[in-house]
């Protein structure tokens, strides 16, 4: 086996990720790629473009892990979300959690650290106690009281939890063409509905359902094929280099939050490294930001109240927990966590969209009570 330089391969995996997380930025900004968003244009005027929008995304990512896990260069089944134990139980709770405070807070994880490159103030302050909350939630105070309650719920499956490997379980099929297979009817059934949307195949619009699925496939590529190791020279095994989880890793915006506050509040520790995920918080931030500041969008935005602050300060911490209970946000269990095709990130991605609904009636009652 030829000698393989972890630290220069690092570099790279990181450099590549900073770029695609950069233009992730940016597109957002441009476009106004939003899962909050595109909820509330459904039920507030009946708009589905941004709905649209995220489907394609959706769409364009399945198809696309569904390609680079048939030609064997990356193995879904090493993530996060197709473990065999099915934690169906965290993946609703979490959701419902994260999805309710994520219209609290005006927006996702993702939409969060966007909206901060564009000069958001309030979403500095959802980016402190949604990070807060997701550390606690990992690790501290909330982790004991999730671990001990929602996790204590769970299925065992005989395989993992994806559904090409479910279906290829006895059935004598290829793991890796069932990948494809799905991927090409569910995600091309999602696509054609986005794509036949009257008055949606404008420029925008393609733009950010296309080029979102497609930094999600290259996010997979990267961590998971060029980042990958399948002998450590140290341990002996295999290695994701610059992963957290230690698995196969794209885009994710809620534990990379509590992984950035850790790497920023104990910079002196020299075992504080950079990460995939810390890295795409800065490559979001800083895309989002050259794109506002090179069209001049850039603006100052601070609260208008106590109440908002409330708002939004209750929306980050409900976004950290639920996130982390659910093992993703609406990037990483809506479109990483589906594109693998892990039953745990359909169940997330429901209770997301019922949170954000329950979120919108509790707001649309607040509104009618002050009248």
């Amino acid at each position: 086996m030829p000698d393989i330089d972890i630290p220069a391969l690092t570099h790279t995996v990181l450099l590549s990720t900073f770029a695609l997380t950069f233009l992730f930025g940016a597109v957002l900004q441009r476009t106004h790629f939003c899962t909050m968003g595109a909820v509330s244009d459904v039920v507030n005027i009946g708009d589905w473009s941004r709905m649209r929008m995220w489907a394609l995304a959706i769409g364009v990512a399945m198809i696309g892990t569904g390609a680079l896990a048939a030609a064997g260069l990356i193995d879904p089944t090493k993530t996060i979300y197709t473990a065999s134990k099915l934690s169906w139980l965290s993946a609703l709770a979490g959701g419902l959690m994260f999805g309710f405070g994520m219209v609290l807070a005006s927006g996702c994880g993702s939409k969060t650290l966007v909206r901060i490159g564009a000069g958001n103030l309030k979403s500095l302050v959802v980016f402190v106690f949604l990070g807060l909350s997701a550390l606690m939630t990992l690790r501290g105070l909330f982790g004991v009281v999730r671990v001990n309650t929602v996790d204590a719920v769970a299925l065992a499956l005989p395989t993992t939890q994806d559904l090409p490997s479910l279906l290829a379980q006895g059935s004598g099929l290829s793991r890796g063409a069932l990948q494809l297979g799905l991927g090409l009817v569910l995600g091309g059934a999602l696509s054609l509905w986005a794509l036949a949307g009257k008055g949606f195949r404008t420029f925008d619009n393609l733009l950010g359902g296309i080029a979102v699925g497609l930094i999600i496939v290259g996010m997979w590529y990267v961590s998971g094929h060029l980042g990958y190791v399948s002998e450590d020279p140290n341990t002996l095994e295999e290695l994701f280099i610059g992963t957290n989880s230690g698995r196969m890793e794209s885009l994710s915006f809620v534990a990379p939050y509590a992984y950035t506050m850790d790497w920023l509040t104990m910079f002196s520790d020299k075992s504080k490294v950079l990460t995939v995920g810390i890295v795409s918080v800065f490559g979001v931030i800083a895309g989002a930001a050259a794109y506002a500041l090179a069209t001049r969008t850039f603006r100052w935005e601070g609260f208008a109240g106590a109440e908002d602050v409330a708002n939004h300060i209750v929306g980050g911490l409900l976004m950290g927990a639920g996130g982390v209970t659910a093992l993703g946000c609406t990037i990483g269990q809506g479109l990483s966590g589906v594109s693998t095709l892990a039953l745990g990130s359909f169940i997330a991605l429901a209770g997301i969209l019922a949170g954000a609904m329950l979120a919108f009636r509790y707001q649309m009652w607040r509104l009618e009570r002050m009248v």
